[in-house]
């Protein structure tokens, strides 16, 4: 999608801008523990408050249900919030309604308000619109900043940027931009590199990906479904054993579609999966019965390499191997090292996302060199999928 309006678009000086962000930081005993999301919005609301807006911070916390739940309440967040961005930002103890309105009404131009947990409305969830058409009440635009949230037709992500003049923020922005030069209009060739432990949970986004690239690296436990329906004996590796048709399925049409199937050709393996466990390497049709797979061996990783070095065009889900263990982690370090290296020498463009993919890259040192890495876990991988995002839909002009 290319029709999406941006800040640029947006004389934003004195108006009162409802900008939808991702407030559901990690919370332990009270203390947020990682504040890359909010250090991730700063961009957006800086430059609004610089403009002169009346920046109206709408989010979600936890899981409430429609519910009023005390514990899910982001009036703790605020604090943090305003620290981060090194701005006061003011609290309302609800996101419609008279707490909202009078908040709102006591406002200059270049403050910064939070509104309570949009969540705590059953109607959020559900897009109502008699919900959207109170909070639309609230503002003169919207612009939405949280690209992790975009793959759910909500009041905050859908509703609003139906019923408002509505803008992509800087991080959406770069999220969307990243995205479509990954796989919307990418320079080619482009290889794509899935891991994780179940073909099961990523059916919908292999049967996209060899549709759209040139080779396909699958890694970790999938890898083992997909050597077991070649007829290789994976011993006691993690196998999905009944999915061995569906890896058959998805191997013809990377064929049909000149997709190539990178598979391990020699593996780590080990009779059990702790640390200082005893491993062994040797070609994946020679490992033994009572052992299971848990990392791709050096050829595996030349191979990949190979085809990183060819590569014009990266986009990386899931893990090689089990990383967070050694020596199971070679694989995917080696690999997102050179990944890294080919990235920085501008030969190769990277995008990279999802829970354990950003974790694995962290663990290599090399979450910083790579050309983008999303933090969005559900949206990035039902973009990666080809499914439609509403919240990404709705900004379409």
């Amino acid at each position: 999608m290319t029709g999406f309006k941006t800040l640029d678009d947006l004389d934003a000086a004195g108006k009162r801008v409802l900008v939808r962000v991702d407030l559901n930081v990690p919370v332990v005993d009270g203390q947020i523990t990682d504040f890359t999301r909010i250090d991730a919005i700063k961009p957006t609301i800086t430059e609004l408050v610089d403009q002169g807006a009346k920046v109206v911070l709408l989010a979600h916390f936890g899981r409430p249900k429609g519910q009023v739940v005390p514990e899910m309440s982001l009036k703790p967040i605020a604090p943090a919030v305003s620290d981060r961005i090194g701005r006061p930002v003011a609290f309302a103890a609800d996101c419609v309604g008279e707490p909202a309105s009078q908040a709102i009404e006591t406002m200059t131009d270049g403050d910064i308000l939070l509104l309570e947990n949009t969540r705590f409305h059953a109607g959020e969830e559900k897009d109502d619109a008699a919900l959207a058409d109170q909070m639309a009440t609230l503002g003169d635009a919207y612009v939405n900043d949280a690209f992790s949230a975009a793959h759910r037709a909500h009041v905050t992500t859908h509703g609003l940027a139906r019923r408002l003049p509505a803008y992509a923020g800087r991080l959406m922005e770069r999220e969307l931009s990243a995205l479509n030069a990954a796989l919307g209009k990418p320079e080619r060739p482009v290889v794509a590199i899935v891991g994780g432990a179940k073909v099961s949970t990523k059916i919908d986004l292999l049967e996209n990906l060899v549709t759209k690239v040139d080779a396909l690296v699958i890694g970790g436990g999938m890898a083992n479904t997909f050597l077991a329906a070649r007829g290789i004996d994976v011993g006691k590796s993690l196998c999905e054993h009944d999915l061995a048709e569906t890896a058959k399925r998805i191997e013809e049409a990377a064929e049909k579609n000149g997709c190539a199937i990178v598979l391990p050709e020699d593996a780590v393996a080990a009779k059990e999966f702790a640390v200082n466990a005893e491993a062994v390497t040797d070609l994946v049709s020679q490992v033994p019965a009572d052992h299971m797979i848990l990392d791709a061996g050096p050829a595996s990783i030349d191979a990949i390499n190979t085809w990183i070095a060819q590569a014009k065009t990266l986009v990386w889900n899931g893990p090689l191997g089990a990383f967070e263990i050694e020596p199971f982690d070679r694989a995917t370090v080696a690999c997102a090292r050179f990944a890294a290296e080919c990235t920085k020498t501008g030969k190769l463009m990277s995008v990279a996302g999802g829970g354990d993919t950003v974790a694995a890259l962290a663990h290599a040192r090399v979450a910083g060199d790579f050309s983008y890495i999303s933090t969005a876990g559900g949206a990035f991988l039902e973009w990666l999928e080809g499914k439609t995002l509403p919240g990404v839909a709705a900004l379409d002009a």
